[in-house]
């Protein structure tokens, strides 16, 4: 089967990962959503990730906390969720290969395009953990970021939500669906589906997600 996408990159929320219980990793859920990019893999796409760290960490959840501690948290997060789809992938048949923005030469190898570049030509599966690297942008902006720096096709984002609404569906009964919908209409109604950071980062380098 020939793909539409040769690369592509996909963001994987923490809540992914967590199934019904909503923290911590489901590993039964955690293994059929690799069982499914594994699948792609082998249509020929080439395959990168961001892991998000709700399961783990959620915002700055100490209100007297340093935002730069409480993000710093966040990036390790990532990293514990990085560190176990890798084995995930492992358990199902595929080689993943970890790439940190946050260095812990320990624990895996820090992020480099050239790197990453690399390892997906030869046919792995990409993770990266630890966000941006720094304090203040979210696992969004990383995947926009990433699959900028790599040259993806698309991006898709792996949410709770099954798309785009112009509120809350889990809020509201009354929540609009979008079909389709623009960068700028996402940055006019500051829609929470993306961070605006990250909207305006694919508007300007035309990144469709």
């Amino acid at each position: 089967m020939e793909t539409k996408y040769k690369r592509v990159l996909v963001k994987l929320s923490g809540e992914a990962l967590s199934g019904a219980q909503g923290h911590g990793i489901d590993f039964d859920t955690a293994a059929e959503v690799c069982r499914n990019i594994v699948t792609c893999l082998e249509c020929g796409a080439q395959i990168a990730i961001v892991c998000g760290a709700g399961n783990f960490w959620r915002g700055r959840q100490g209100s007297d906390m340093d935002p730069v501690k409480a993000d710093q948290m966040g990036m390790l997060a990532t990293n514990m969720n990085a560190i176990a789809l890798s084995e995930l992938f492992r358990s199902v048949g595929a080689e993943a290969k970890v790439l940190s923005a946050v260095a812990m030469p320990q624990v895996c190898e820090t992020y480099t395009k050239d790197l990453a570049d690399k390892y997906l030509n030869e046919g792995k599966i990409v993770i990266f953990g630890g966000g941006t690297g720094c304090p203040f942008f979210t696992t969004d902006t990383a995947a926009a970021l990433r699959a900028i720096e790599i040259g993806a096709d698309i991006a898709m984002i792996a949410k709770n939500i099954d798309g785009v609404y112009d509120k809350d569906p889990n809020k509201y009964d009354d929540a609009k669906k979008f079909d389709q919908i623009t960068y700028s209409e996402i940055l006019a109604r500051k829609l929470g589906v993306i961070d605006l950071t990250a909207a305006s980062l694919c508007m300007e380098k035309n990144l469709p997600v």
